[in-house]
């Protein structure tokens, strides 16, 4: 089964120790329970259990220590680093939430060129410590041109550090923060290290009310030599965007464990609750909405382990990953919502009850696609791909899947972010072709209408700078990309057709959603609301394989997993 199923979760490992993480982890919550778990979550307690767990295991250490740096069990591996996060987010995205601000604190220090700091950082990941990314401000979010960071020249050639940051995992506790700033006399932007337990870090607040804490701290006459200096000048802005997206990439994972144990919960429920003499799991709009719920949750797992194989196997050549990891940031997480939806709109006020998990879902699964703007932002970034996707394919590597026990040694190395209009891709066309399943061919159809607008009613200038309607666009293209993600998987991971197809009937509806959306564009010319008309289509109804996907797929999950008490 591709969905998580933490009771019978004996999937196959390239190696013990990955094995061994991810079923300790499995047991540490199970072990918790879910009434200890809601009651932590209500009283917004720190989880000094959870990283006592990972500080004996030396979970965080394993994970999160590229090769060469740690114990041989060490490596930086997207893939068994995808399932981590599923598991952490099944149990609750604040569990989730410590270790991946620890991600995102760790990339300006694995990526530096400081080998000092990052050999003190594998002894702290060792101890058991956490970390953070000191980047966003309360002014300006994550706008690096904006950072009022400030590091001052003293005069011995060290630097004096003030300024504050806002919104920062772990800033209370962790051991090193990833502090980005500008250095006044070069301006040059720089990434330094710092100690949130140093007398000159002062942690001011946490500005939500959590489990985590989400710090906003200040650096009063910081002192900063250039043995905490990570980075400077154009490395220091790489590292910036290199690091998100390395650590943002999974949000996505995040938003599938959520939904994988609401799931369970929802259709559990529902198929145990009688109304008038039927069952709930009866009713036809039951049925719909679940159905509905779970082709967009198998669809999201199966795009997102396609995109990471693409980020294991970049290179400086084939840069595919930095379209396909926007597409999970954004459109993974925002599928999330829709599957809470689906199920909310099916259990009702079963959802706001405080024992369930479903609680903390219909709460969490808000936050993931909003985290630094991550839906307007990755779609400005995934328009700029468009052109060369469509209209300049390239002949380039077919990518296997990508779960060896390796060490993803180009993450660290990305080099520059700039260039991203020169990256090609290879033509998405042939993996439709080879599903010929009704709604399939349906989607191919409104995909090559797409196609034809973008050539014959080219979006103008006045139209690009145009954001209100690149989004409606980068819909539109998202959904493309999703798909061919989806069917390259779907094959590796040979899923059923009559699935794939009940997926598609999904997809063709969404499809039309967003095209009504840019019909109705005020900026839309009438020539592009024409070609939108030809792109408005039903999904091919087959009732004996809605049947069969509710009967085989969706109903028979009814009892595969309650959490232990």
């Amino acid at each position: 089964m591709i969905l998580l199923q933490p009771k019978k979760h004996d999937r196959k490992y390239p190696d013990e120790r990955s094995r061994e993480v991810m079923l300790e982890t499995i047991e540490f919550f199970e072990r918790k329970g879910k009434r200890q778990l809601k009651e932590d979550d209500h009283a917004a307690v720190w989880y000094a259990d959870f990283l006592d767990f990972v500080r004996e295991k030396r979970i965080f250490a394993t994970m999160c220590t590229p090769s060469g740096y740690g114990a041989d069990d060490c490596r930086w591996d997207t893939w068994r680093i995808c399932e981590f996060a599923e598991i952490l987010a099944f149990y609750g995205l604040q569990y989730w939430y410590t270790w991946q601000v620890s991600v995102l604190g760790l990339g300006p220090i694995w990526m530096s060129a400081n080998e000092a700091v990052k050999r003190r950082t594998a002894q702290l990941l060792e101890e058991g410590e956490i970390f953070a990314f000191g980047l966003s401000e309360q002014t300006h979010g994550a706008d690096l041109y904006s950072t009022e960071m400030a590091l001052e020249p003293r005069g011995d050639g060290g630097y004096r550090a003030n300024g504050r940051k806002y919104y920062i995992g772990n800033g209370n506790l962790a051991a090193l923060v990833s502090t980005f700033g500008k250095l006044t006399d070069s301006g040059e932007p720089c990434f330094f290290a710092v100690e949130s337990q140093h007398p000159n870090y002062n942690c001011v607040q946490n500005v939500c009310h959590s489990q985590n804490f989400v710090s906003e701290y200040e650096l009063s006459d910081y002192p900063v030599g250039e043995e905490d200096i990570l980075s400077r000048g154009k490395e220091a802005w790489n590292a910036a965007l290199n690091t998100v997206n390395i650590g943002k990439f999974n949000l996505g994972w995040a938003s599938i464990g959520i939904c994988t144990h609401a799931f369970y919960e929802a259709i559990h429920h529902a198929a145990h609750r009688e109304l008038y003499g039927i069952h709930v799991t009866d009713f036809p709009h039951a049925r719909a909405l679940f159905t509905d719920a779970y082709a967009r949750l198998v669809a999201m797992k199966l795009v997102a382990l396609r995109a990471a194989d693409y980020m294991r196997s970049a290179s400086a050549d084939d840069r595919r990953y930095l379209l396909y990891n926007p597409v999970v940031k954004m459109k993974v997480t925002t599928q999330g919502e829709d599957v809470i939806n689906h199920m909310w709109d099916v259990i009702a006020a079963k959802g706001f009850e405080k024992n369930t998990y479903f609680e903390m879902a219909a709460r969490d699964i808000r936050a993931l696609p909003k985290l630094e703007g991550t839906v307007h932002v990755n779609i400005a970034l995934i328009v700029k791909f468009m052109a060369n996707y469509f209209f300049q394919p390239a002949e380039l590597p077919e990518i296997p899947r990508r779960d060896d026990p390796r060490n993803d040694d180009f993450l660290f190395d990305q080099g520059p972010t700039r260039g991203l209009g020169g990256i090609r891709f290879h033509d998405y066309t042939p993996v439709f072709a080879r599903f010929d399943l009704p709604n399939v061919n349906v989607f191919r159809e409104q995909v090559e209408a797409f196609k034809e607008m973008l050539a014959s009613a080219t979006p103008d200038e006045a139209q690009n700078r145009d954001t209100d309607f690149l989004l409606a666009v980068g819909e539109i293209f998202t959904l493309v990309v999703y798909g061919q993600l989806l069917l390259e998987n779907a094959e590796i991971y040979e899923i059923e057709r009559a699935l794939v197809d009940q997926i598609f009937d999904v997809l063709v509806r969404d499809f039309s959603r967003f095209t009504v959306q840019l019909h109705g564009k005020p900026s839309t010319s009438e020539v592009q609301a024409e070609h939108c008309l030809r792109m408005i289509r039903r999904p091919v109804a087959d009732a004996a394989r809605a049947e069969h996907v509710w009967r085989e797929h969706v109903h028979a999950l009814r009892d595969a997993y309650t959490m232990n008490d």
